[in-house]
C-alpha cells in the first residue's frame, strides 16, 4: 500500500468510480458519506490525502474542509475539492483547499492530483 486517501462523498455512484481509480494506485481508499463522518475518521486515521465533496447532506463539504483545516494535527493534510459546481473555486480555496476537480473527474486528473500532493508513483 502506498497510503490511505479519504473521499467524503454522499452518491455511491462517484464513491466506485474514484474507488476503481484509486486502487490502481494501490492506496487504501477510507469512505465518509457525510461531511460530519469525513471529520471523524480524518481525525481517527490521519490520512495522506482528503478528496472532499463540496455538496454533502449535513456540513457542507467547505464546513467540514474548514474543521479539518483547524485541527493542528489534520491542518497539513492536503484536501482536494470534488465538485460539478464549476463557480465555487475561489470558496474553495478560501475554505482551505488545496486543489479542485471538476466532476466528472477525469482519471489523469486524478491521478495527477494523487501523484502531486503525496508523491506516490503511477503503475505502469
Amino acid at each position: 500500500m502506498q497510503g490511505r486517501i479519504l473521499y467524503v462523498e454522499d452518491d455511491m455512484n462517484n464513491m466506485q468510480l474514484i474507488q476503481r481509480m484509486v486502487k490502481l494506485m494501490d492506496f487504501e481508499l477510507l469512505m465518509a458519506f457525510d461531511g460530519l463522518s469525513g471529520v471523524s475518521l480524518a481525525q481517527h486515521t490521519h490520512p495522506d490525502l482528503i478528496l472532499m465533496d463540496i455538496n454533502l447532506p449535513d456540513i457542507s463539504g467547505l464546513e467540514a474542509t474548514r474543521r479539518i483545516k483547524a485541527l493542528r494535527e489534520l491542518a497539513h493534510i492536503p484536501i482536494v475539492a470534488l465538485t460539478a459546481d464549476t463557480e465555487n473555486y475561489q470558496q474553495c480555496r478560501d475554505a482551505g483547499c488545496d486543489a479542485y476537480l471538476n466532476k466528472p473527474v477525469h482519471r489523469a486528473s486524478l491521478l495527477k492530483v494523487i501523484t502531486d500532493f503525496t508523491g506516490a508513483s503511477i503503475p505502469a
